[in-house]
Parts: C-alpha cells; structure tokens; sequence
C-alpha cells in the first residue's frame, strides 16, 4: 500500500517558488534532471572504488532520456547509485535537503573530491513540476538486497512512497507526465535541442531513443598535448555553429586565485563588420560541464564581446536555480585573469604569428581600441597590440608603439600622430613639416576611433604621445635668410590680425613651416582638429551647436614664402584685393587643417577672389 507523506506548509510554499519563480526558462527542467542524473552515476563511480557488492554491477553508467508524445510523458533514467524507499523520503520529500552536498561533504572528510558533483543546492528536481502534472520516480538502490520503490507526486501538498511490484535495475527512472500546455517537451527534437543546448558535455553518455547526443569531447578538460588543431577547430564550429574556422584560441587552465578551464576562440572575421548588428556575449559559462549561462554579460568586458568560447569553474558561486552568478568580486577576479591571459597570448601571436595576427588586427583593432578609450585596467596591454601605418612605414605594413619607440630619434621625447582621412593626407600636412625636418617618424591616425585612443591614451613607456599639430618642434633657422625681413613680417601679422578680426586670435611668424605658407592651429592644446570634427558630428538638439560658428584660431606664416612675400607688397598696392586673399590664405590654412566649418563662405570668397583676379 502507498503511504502517504506531507509536505510541511513551509516546505509547501518553497515547493511554489520552485514550480513558479525560481527558473526562469522551462526547458531548465531537463537540464536539472540530467545533470542529477550524471551526479548519480558519478557518485556510483566513487563507491565503485571501494565497494566489491553492487547491484547490477554489469549495468553501462549512462542516462537515457525518451518521450512518448500520445501519452504526453518524458521519462529520463541513469544507472547510478539509486535510493531505498527511505532515502527517497529523505532526498525528495524534503526540499533542499542536498543528497550531492551531503555526499561531497563525507568524500572531503575523507580527503577526497569530486568536482563533477553539480547538485550543490537540492531543488534541482523540482524543476520537474514546471512543466510536469506528475512525477514517478522508480527507484533501486546500488546496496545489495534492497528493494525497488516508487516516489510519486502531483506537486500539491503532499506525495506516495510504495514499494514496486517489478524488481528494478539499480538507479532512477523519472517519469514525468506533461501538463496539457507543455506537450511540447514530449517532442524528441525539441528534447534534443535542450540536451545539446545545456548538457552537451556531461560525463557521462546521454541517450536519446537510443541514439547518443553528447558527441562532442569537452576540449577546454583536455590535456592541451592531447588535442591536435583539428579538434579545436571541429569544437569552435560545434560551439559557435558555423562552418567558418577560428582565427586563433587560447585553451587556459588555472588553479589560482580561481579554479578554471577554458578555450576562447578569436573568430575568422569581424561579426560588426557590415555594421548591421552588435555582437552578443558569446563566451558560454559552465560549472563542471554543465552550461550555466550562455551568454554571460559579465564574463568579458565589453570591448572583448566578438569572443567565443567556453569558462569553466567549479568555484564560481551561483544562486539556487544555477543560473546567476552570485560573488561579483570572484567573478570580477576571473575576468581580470583570463582578459590578462588573453592579452599575453595576442601578443605572443605578434611576434610568433605575424601575418595571422596582421588578419587579427585588420579584423577586429576597433575593439582593441574601443578598449584603449574605455577601459584603464587593461590600457597598457591593449595599447601594446595596436599597429598604425607611420611616415617611415610601407603602406599596408602597420607598426606598434614598442617598434616606433625603438626606432625614435636621439633626444626625441615624444611620440607623434596626426589625424587625418587618410595617409596621403598626413604626408601633405603642413604639420608634419617640423617632424619631417628632424627625421621624427608619425603615426597615421586615419580612423575616427584613433582621436579617442590618443585623448585617452597619452603616454607609453614613459613617452608622451602628441598630435603632430600641437607639437613644439622647431625648424633651424636656414643659413640664408630669404623672403621677408623680421620688421616686414610682424607688420604683415599686425595687418593679418587687423584684416582677419575675429577668425584669428593670434597671427604670428612660424618657427615649423619650411614649405607651407601658412597653417592654423586650435588656440586649445586639446581640441585638435580631429576632436573638433567629432564634436561637430555629435547629435543635439535643434539650434544647439557644439561649437561656435567658427572658432578663433592661431596663424602662423612663413616669412620665407614666396606667396606671403607677394600678399605683403599688395596690401600697400591694392588692400582691398589683400584682404580677400588674407582670407582665402585663412580658409586654406583652416581646410587643409580640418578646422573649416563653413565651406559656403569660402567658396563666395575664392568666386570674388577669382572674379576680381579676371
């Protein structure tokens, strides 16, 4: 006769929240049932150590999940240690009484361990109900002479414990009979889906209909002198499920500060590239080979979202239904030591694997530099990975800042860039006229997120980092002195700040143009003309400006140019025509430094200029 056991009203109400709150997603059932399953027969394993007598000793340590969708049932068996009817009393009649914690206290106080134990919390099981009008539990344990049991319960307040009529092989069968709106889980394929979805790498095989579903080898538990790439590359595609092959992997196993196994996969192209989406986490998280969270936000920081791969750690806390991570200050310890592993291993591919980390770089350096701009705590690493075309560099052939450090000139302090659209842009600025003079190399800043990597990145190994159109730099003065005098020049920069009034808020003889005519330069060490152009194309609101119309600049002239020699003898022939090619001599400067924001104005001036020339 079955004999009836309550549930305690306590005990009731916590039942309620598993059933209702604790999960979030409904399929979790199967992988809490599975992952029971492979405790089961872990713990079996162990006692196999030490025990002669076991029942069934021949039985294969497997689980084996099936469906039947005319009578709405799924039923998942294992072939582990099994339980008396006692013991179903004790393990499943009450709530969060943990057989796995109980079993892995009494192996440490053995001086043994066993990490493959994920049933930590002992609610796992009711998952069950989520989905489930009714659960069976057929039962016999691994001791010799014990009967088989059935444990069986509606999910109310109460539940049956009766022996079984049929002798039982050793272990558990769980019959779960579907509720009429979860007939979906009696579904071999969608069963399936959630067996490769969560439980893919228990250790133990995992039969559905017979036929096995956990296939793929766990790489990231493997001795790395194990695996050849072939088998890396056979995982990244099962993982990230795509035919395409991965750039490169770094398969990384720790004791310290944070138990962890994993491989992280750098995928064969850019997933941004087109600009059509933003990649997700893709960094899947486990504890002892069950998925815990495929997508964890943060694992990684940000910048490294075109990761792939998988964590593994037996230490990482979670919450009771295992699906959050609970300790931020360990996980915030975890990532510091994989981000820094993976930053060594870029590396190391720099100097091992030039051309394979040149694809890197091309592929994915808006990452690495959304991480110099945004991130301090790996500034200097990610900082170390960035190449840039330079003035001394073959176009295509990028350098980094250690190389550009080993080539600078002797009593050269600092390091130079310039931005512009592109390189044959930077090679035609006036601003690099100085630099040039002195054999100082500059580094071709000519994407966008090169301005906020310099504001925000301003000194490697003790080198400043300038922009080349705010840099001090002077050009020694030529043997002979040609073109205006001094008296001549500070007349034409006292008539040039009278004629140009507010565009200028100081004209004076430069010191760094040796071919220019003229340059202009932000009064503002900080606003250079890449920044101001950034602050121009940021969204606001209408008739908001970022900016000024047009703010005051600095002109500086080159006395020696044959252009300022000729507008120096006109403003005393004809002024009129002076001014208006002082300001076109201005809004050239102002173009060719990116500093132009009113094109309209400049055209009417060149026509007038033009038409009074006719």
């Amino acid at each position: 006769m079955p004999e009836t056991h309550a549930f305690q009203a306590e005990v009731r109400q916590l039942l309620d929240i598993v059933i209702h709150s604790l999960y979030t997603d409904r399929e979790i059932f199967l992988r809490e049932l599975v992952s029971n399953a492979s405790d089961a027969l872990e713990k079996l394993r162990h006692i196999q150590l030490t025990e002669k007598d076991i029942t069934s000793p021949d039985l294969p340590l497997e689980i084996t999940v099936s469906a039947d969708s005319e009578a709405g049932t799924v039923t998942i068996t294992d072939s582990g240690l099994g339980m008396t009817g006692e013991e179903l009393v004790q393990n499943l009649g009450t709530i969060a009484h943990s057989g796995s914690k109980a079993f892995l206290t009494k192996l440490k106080e053995q001086g043994s361990n066993s990490e493959n134990l994920i049933g930590q919390f002992g609610v796992g099981f009711y998952a069950a109900f989520m989905v489930a009008a009714e659960v069976k539990v057929f039962s016999r344990s691994w001791k010799p002479g014990s009967t088989s049991a059935i444990w069986s319960c509606d999910g109310s307040g109460s539940y049956t414990v009766e022996d079984s009529a049929e002798e039982l092989p050793r272990g558990c069968r769980i019959v779960l009979k579907l509720k009429d709106e979860q007939k979906e889980y009696a579904d071999k394929d969608r069963l399936e889906e959630i067996i490769r979805k969560y439980s893919s790498f228990v250790n133990f095989p995992v039969l559905l209909e017979g036929e096995k579903v956990n296939k793929v080898e766990p790489v990231w538990l493997r001795q790395k002198s194990t695996l050849k790439d072939e088998d890396y590359v056979e995982f990244y595609k099962f993982h990230a499920n795509t035919s395409e092959e991965p750039l490169t992997w770094l398969h990384f196993s720790a004791d310290s500060p944070v138990n962890l196994n994993s491989v992280l996969f750098v995928p064969g192209s850019n997933p941004e590239a087109f600009g059509f989406t933003r990649a997700e986490p893709a960094v899947a998280l486990h504890c002892r080979r069950v998925l815990i969270d495929a997508a964890p936000q943060n694992l990684f920081p940000e910048w490294l979202r075109f990761l792939k791969g998988v964590v593994d750690s037996a230490d990482i806390p979670l919450n009771i239904s295992r699906e959050t991570m609970q300790d931020s200050a360990l996980i915030a310890k975890l990532r510091k030591v994989l981000v820094r592993k993976l930053l060594r291993h870029l590396d190391d591919e720099a100097t091992s694997h030039p051309e394979k980390f040149a694809k890197f770089h091309k592929e994915f350096r808006v990452y690495l530099k959304e991480g110099v701009a945004t991130d301090y705590e790996f500034q200097k690493d990610l900082a170390k990975l960035l190449r840039w075309d330079s003035t001394l560099s073959e176009p295509g052939k990028p350098t980094g800042l250690a190389d550009y450090v080993s080539r600078m000139k002797e009593g050269q302090n600092e390091i130079y860039f310039l931005s512009a659209p592109t390189r044959a842009a930077v090679e035609a600025s006036a601003y690099l006229e100085p630099l040039r003079a002195k054999g100082y190399e500059v580094l071709v800043a000519d994407e966008p997120a090169d301005e906020y990597v310099f504001n925000n990145f301003r000194e490697f190994e003790g080198k400043k980092i300038v922009s080349a159109d705010q840099a001090s730099v002077e050009i020694d003065p030529p043997a002979e002195t040609k073109g205006l005098s001094p008296e001549e020049a500070e007349k034409l920069c006292n008539w040039l700040k009278e004629t140009l009034g507010e565009r200028v808020s100081l004209v004076g003889v430069s010191k760094k143009l040796a071919e220019s005519p003229v340059a202009a330069y932000s009064p503002d060490a900080h606003m250079t003309p890449a920044l101001r152009r950034m602050l121009r194309n940021m969204p606001r609101g209408e008739g908001e400006s970022a900016l000024p119309a047009e703010t005051p600049v600095n002109l500086e002239i080159n006395p020696r140019h044959d252009l300022l020699v000729r507008l120096n003898k006109l403003r005393t022939a004809d002024e009129g025509l002076a001014a208006l090619a002082a300001n076109n001599l201005c809004d050239a400067a102002l173009a060719a430094a990116g500093l132009l924001d009113d094109t309209r104005a400049m055209a009417k001036r060149s026509f007038e200029l033009l038409n009074r020339l006719g």
